[in-house]
């Protein structure tokens, strides 16, 4: 039908004039149908950063908050962290958590700001906990069956949007 439509205007005369206005009414019709699918999908974007948003904030919050009260002793104990370096991981998880959920509702500089600061702290903890816990999963398949994975491009994606959907 397609190879029709671009035949018929190459050799249009005034017997296919009903057919080419066919095709042509046709070809508007299903234009203004994808334009309503985009403009309805468009309407999502903003709730799809939201629900990443929400899924990596809370992800951090609950990470940083199971590692309380200050010292973690598992992290002291199993990978000999200080304990002032293990309290500085459980708050930079619980904080940067907080901060990603809290700057999104801030619709100015300083809110992207802090979206942009969550998303590097995310990114510099995940980087920090593969090469400490999991030195043993780059590049392999256990790398990215994890959360962390998910967790680590949720920081960039972050760092690298702001808040800007």
């Amino acid at each position: 039908m397609l190879q029709y439509f671009f035949t018929d205007i190459l050799i249009f005369n005034g017997d296919n004039l009903k057919t080419y206005l066919e095709l042509k009414y046709k070809l508007f019709k299903f234009k203004l149908m994808v334009s309503k699918i985009k403009n309805f999908l468009l309407n999502f974007e903003a709730l799809a950063s939201l629900l990443l948003r929400f899924g990596i904030g809370i992800a951090f919050i609950i990470h940083g908050y199971a590692k309380f009260p200050l010292p973690p002793a598992g992290l002291v104990e199993y990978f000999g962290l200080p304990p002032a370096l293990a309290t500085f991981v459980a708050l930079s998880e619980l904080l940067s958590g907080i901060i990603l959920i809290v700057s999104g509702f801030l619709r100015n500089p300083i809110g992207d700001s802090l979206t942009r600061f969550a998303g590097l702290v995310i990114v510099i903890l995940m980087t920090n906990i593969f090469i400490i816990a999991h030195p043993d999963w780059f590049i392999t398949q256990k790398l990215f069956t994890s959360e962390q994975i998910f967790l680590f491009i949720g920081g960039f994606y972050f760092l690298i949007k702001g808040n800007k959907v």
